[in-house]
């Protein structure tokens, strides 16, 4: 049992010596206060992605046919690649929303008061991006490169799947080799066919079929399909010569006729894995660049590289620029502070991309076109931190926020004029 010492809370037994226990209740509770807005924030931009990605995945499945758990299974590789874009914002935007209610309802008055600098209330969040930089090398080097892989050969299985022998009523389906069926009446079973029509083309001519009745059998064994076409008739359309002539189109009836060709279930198989340098673990990668045999261009792989480092080891520097920022935003200036963030980040996130698609093209050095971002990067947010630790109240983000508000303030005015002019010209 725990017992008073110096008008303190003496730390239980057990507990670790030369650590505070006060100070590691109070990490604790910063975390617990992050981990809801960070889960909620990543959960949210999951779903939305990859609702809008699944609506696309569905219309795929309804021309191409499949199965649906192909969808789900495209679905899940596809969440990686998504964490991964959505990681970086939702840490920054969950660490500025904490701090700013804990500068809503006292609470960072109270810490500081009790002798807890700014730097000692940002550790909790500094050591929680340390560890989703350790997991962000995991993800983008080595799980990303599988999940992306992973995704592309589940999409040639549902683009490239062989047809299952079956006709939807009123549309036209590709049998493959140059053959088109289509039917006017289909029964449940997609083989019992009424209004037939088949075209078929080929190198001298195109044939023509129609008839009143057909039946579709798939012999997997043999690997033959054939098309049993009753009460019908046949059109050869044969091509111009080469003399510009045209040959004399042939009409033939039948009564019974038996159409057939090569047929298998089995989809063509997917290219091994590492065609893109996007598909290969960090390990890969340096290896890749190192091999005089490869066929990815070096520089390319080399700018893939940095690029996922720059992208994992940005997270512990997040902290460092959403505390200050946290503080600077008061609760009339919630919404400019997200703002200025999700500015920072879009500019941050495009000038890595624009330092890789330079190296891509040679005009860069593969390290410098992405570290050059993250140097600039890592010395605005060390620089507005140690501002911020000098005068709290007065960070050099108080003044960009200011700005934000004249700018929004006054567009606020003069659009009711702007309005109001409109009308009275009308």
């Amino acid at each position: 049992m725990s017992t008073m010492s110096d008008g303190g809370l003496a730390p239980p037994a057990g507990s670790k010596p030369g650590v505070p226990f006060a100070t590691r209740l109070i990490d604790g509770y910063i975390l617990r206060e992050i981990s809801k807005p960070l889960l909620a924030s990543l959960a949210v931009v999951l779903v939305a992605l990859l609702l809008e990605r699944l609506l696309r995945l569905f219309d795929l499945l309804a021309h191409r046919g499949g199965a649906f758990d192909l969808i789900i299974r495209m679905a899940a590789n596809l969440v990686p690649h998504y964490l991964g874009l959505a990681l970086p914002a939702a840490f920054f935007i969950s660490i500025f929303v904490v701090v700013a209610k804990f500068g809503d309802d006292n609470e960072l008055d109270a810490l500081q008061s009790s002798g807890l600098s700014i730097r000692r209330i940002a550790r909790p969040f500094l050591w929680l991006g340390v560890a989703l930089a350790v997991f962000s090398v995991a993800l983008f080097g080595f799980i990303q490169p599988y999940s992306r892989y992973g995704y592309r050969a589940l999409y040639h299985l549902v683009t490239n799947a062989a047809w299952d022998a079956t006709v939807t009523e009123v549309s036209f389906i590709d049998a493959g080799e140059g053959v088109t069926i289509s039917a006017d009446h289909v029964d449940p079973t997609g083989r019992q066919l009424e209004g037939v029509f088949v075209h078929q083309r080929r190198e001298a001519a195109d044939w023509v079929t129609t008839a009143a009745r057909g039946t579709i059998a798939a012999d997997l064994e043999k690997g033959k399909l054939l098309l049993t076409l009753e009460d019908g008739e046949q059109m050869q359309v044969p091509r111009p010569r080469a003399d510009g002539t045209m040959p004399e189109a042939r009409t033939l009836r039948f009564g019974k006729m038996t159409l057939d060709r090569d047929f298998t279930l089995a989809a063509p198989p997917y290219r091994p894995r590492g065609n893109s340098e996007r598909e290969l673990t960090l390990p890969e990668l340096l290896r890749e660049r190192n091999d005089p045999a490869s066929l990815l261009p070096r520089d390319r792989l080399a700018s893939e590289f940095h690029a996922r480092l720059v992208r994992a080891f940005s997270l512990p520097l997040m902290p460092l620029l959403a505390v200050p920022m946290g503080m600077a935003a008061k609760r009339a200036r919630r919404g400019q502070g997200v703002a200025l963030a999700a500015l920072i980040l879009v500019v941050y996130h495009h000038s890595i991309q624009l330092g890789e698609s330079l190296a891509d093209l040679g005009r860069a050095h593969p390290a410098f076109g992405v570290w050059v971002p993250f140097a600039l990067f890592a010395a605005l947010s060390i620089w507005v931190f140690e501002k911020s630790q000098k005068r709290p109240g007065d960070n050099p983000l108080n003044h960009g926020l200011e700005l934000i508000d004249r700018v929004m303030n006054g567009a606020m005015r003069f659009l009711p004029k702007w309005r109001k002019k409109k009308a009275g010209a009308a």
